[in-house]
């Protein structure tokens, strides 16, 4: 999954974001990207990719179920 922010930083333009983190929470970060051998900044990009990967999938199936809705369903009775 990280070599997709490899790909992902040279076929789309970036953007630098700046973001406060408990001080806690930057230390662990930086033990686990130092384990996986990548940065934390890739560990960001792939959260936030899988959340909003998560968040348009949802809205297509919220989309569909809407349709289906709309149709009804025809149960067998009169």
């Amino acid at each position: 999954m990280l070599h997709v922010f490899t790909c992902y930083a040279d076929v789309v333009p970036t953007q630098n974001l700046t973001i406060k983190l408990p001080v806690e929470t930057v230390r662990k970060a930086k033990v686990v990207a130092a384990e996986r051998g990548t940065s934390i900044s890739a560990l960001v990009v792939e959260k936030i990719d899988e959340l909003v990967g998560e968040d348009a999938e949802y809205q297509a199936a919220r989309r569909r179920a809407l349709e289906w809705l709309k149709q009804g369903w025809h149960l067998g009775g009169r």
